[in-house]
């Protein structure tokens, strides 16, 4: 049996603020345990990136806890804007980290003061990298000059549901993300204001607190456009009620500006759900290719709402499309990852830690 230590945020299984990150840290601590793992969780609370002196103090109290010699696998969220705090704690044990984002490539609202230079130093000082996408793998190694052999990437995986039925006219749109604006709710319902005598309903699924001025924003625009009655905010969904919204849509949309992977990318894809998204980070990754490499989906230039809205058009005047769109989404469900395949990958990388 190996020990490892896992410093996550203390908001990992807050169901009002579900996000990808949190997602990934529960599965690969719940997958590591039935692999044999020793798991010890140590949670930190703050407003992690941007933490005050009481939630430094915090982490600097758990590091200074652990064992010397230990392996410790450090979130990115925690890690990489605490150099104070982890590169000294490098030298006594074997520390990990965990990117879901890099700060250096951080979106509007993820500001860290000189991110680059902070994540830089406590990834040079880990004995390995852990990262969510190929993409990152890439961008941190460009970056940041770090070894090849000590970065890995372990996509996350993905859990295989009901296949959603889907509806002739293909009018069900869903978007799930955080109404935050490096997700690009303003410019999806520019997008849909454009999409001129069409038939179409857009339920947006994510939390609604971490920009209130941005989230009222956009429904305002969504007024002045006077769609406001096909867009519906639900606020953040887990869980079976998630799955159910899957299951009502014909499409998933995701117009973000930045993302590292994009794991609902990959849960509209296990119920078969084509996508409509903004080529942007490790999004295309996500999205892959099914059988023949069609790709089950459709991307486009980010912040170009014209782009979204001509895929959109396609997309609801075109039944062969979505028709060929389906049937790639259902080849690609048979290629996702599975979170057997993510923890084995973390798992590795632990144990040669340890070793």
């Amino acid at each position: 049996m190996t020990r490892v230590h896992v410093v996550l945020p203390a908001g990992v299984d807050d169901p009002a603020r579900p996000s990808g990150g949190n997602v990934y840290d529960r599965r690969v601590c719940d997958g590591l345990r039935s692999r044999g793992f020793e798991v010890r969780e140590h949670l930190v609370e703050g407003a992690w990136p941007c933490p005050d002196r009481a939630a430094q103090d915090a982490l600097a109290g758990v590091v200074a806890r652990l064992p010397d010699g230990d392996v410790v696998l450090v979130d990115g969220l925690l890690a990489s804007v605490a150099p104070e705090i982890l590169v000294p704690a490098a030298a006594r044990m074997r520390l990990v980290v965990l990117v879901h984002m890099s700060f250096g490539d951080a979106p509007p609202g993820h500001v860290v003061p000189d991110a680059a230079v902070r994540e830089r130093a406590v990834l040079s000082a880990a004995y390995a990298v852990v990262t969510t996408s190929e993409w990152t793998r890439v961008r941190l190694l460009e970056r940041y000059g770090l070894r090849p052999d000590r970065v890995c990437a372990a996509v996350p995986g993905a859990d295989l549901g009901q296949l959603a039925p889907g509806t002739a006219a293909g009018a069900r749109m869903l978007c799930v993300a955080a109404v935050a604006p490096h997700k690009g709710h303003d410019r999806l319902v520019a997008a849909l204001a454009a999409l001129d005598g069409l038939h179409w309903r857009c339920t947006c699924v994510g939390v609604l607190d971490r920009d209130p001025e941005f989230v009222d924003g956009v429904m305002a625009r969504a007024r002045a456009f006077g769609i406001a009655d096909r867009v519906v905010l639900t606020g953040p969904l887990v869980g079976s009620a998630l799955d159910r919204a899957y299951l009502a849509a014909d499409v998933l949309v995701l117009p973000s500006l930045a993302e590292t992977y994009g794991m609902v990318v990959t849960e509209a894809l296990a119920h078969g759900l084509p996508v409509i998204a903004t080529e942007v980070g490790g999004l295309p990754e996500a999205l892959g290719v099914g059988a023949g490499a069609r790709r089950p989906g459709i991307l486009v230039p980010p912040e170009n709402p014209r782009a979204l809205a001509a895929a959109l058009g396609r997309w609801l005047l075109d039944p062969a499309l979505r028709d060929d769109l389906r049937q790639a989404a259902r080849e690609r469900r048979q290629t996702l990852a599975s979170w057997a395949q993510t923890t084995a990958c973390v798992a590795q990388v632990l144990t040669s830690a340890g070793s």
